[in-house]
């Protein structure tokens, strides 16, 4: 008797993963994006690639286009997790009275630098965004519209978001010298220190006086 012939393999389009893939769920999800921040951290943007971040995530390639997308957007993704912690900023400025914003905004700023797990995937992004224009690009957008618009409106006061952005330069600035390029003797300040001299002149961008 002659075998039935093999039923024919239905073709899966190209670049998009196969079911079982797909199925792995939201786990798999998480490890690409860790493998993301991972690749960001030690690559920066120009030399990561999604390949790579696929080989790091122990996946195919394809699983994570269909997850994110573009470099861009798993790029927008991963530090978005990076700077979450970041976002809760506006809700420390309604914690007390508004002639207490700035020192509570750069304490709250500075303790997340201090902080060895929240700085290392900062660092990250801040070395991605300086180095690459379509990184910078997706930090700009990050920071606009989830931390620097949601700052001006927890202050009600007028030219908001031009305060919040001159507080914010101010702080980046020291993040940068501070953590970055490792300037001294601020990189080796107390951080009570840098709070005293620093709180008042974010107050006085923030409020006006």
């Amino acid at each position: 008797m002659t075998a039935a012939a093999p039923a024919p393999r239905t073709p899966r389009r190209r670049g998009r993963p196969s079911r079982t893939q797909t199925e792995t769920g939201p786990a798999t999800r998480d490890r690409i994006l860790e493998a993301a921040r991972e690749e960001f951290s030690e690559r920066g943007y120009e030399k990561t690639s999604v390949r790579g971040i696929a080989k790091t995530a122990g996946v195919d390639s394809a699983l994570v286009h269909h997850y994110f997308g573009t470099k861009e957007q798993v790029f927008e993704a991963a530090i978005e997790v990076a700077f979450a912690p970041a976002l809760d900023a506006p809700a420390a400025l309604e914690e007390g009275p508004l002639d207490g914003v700035g020192e509570r905004l750069t304490r709250f700023i500075l303790g997340i630098w201090e902080n060895p797990a929240t700085r290392t995937p900062l660092l990250a992004i801040v070395r991605s965004a300086v180095n690459n224009e379509t990184a910078a690009a997706v930090f700009r957008r990050l920071v606009a519209a989830q931390l620097l618009r949601r700052i001006a409106g927890a202050l009600d006061v007028p030219d908001g978001e031009l305060r919040a952005e001159l507080a914010a330069a101010q702080l980046v600035g020291i993040a940068m010298l501070r953590y970055v390029i490792k300037v001294e003797p601020l990189a080796s300040a107390d951080p009570e220190q840098i709070v005293r001299r620093v709180a008042p002149v974010v107050q006085a961008h923030l409020t006006g006086h």
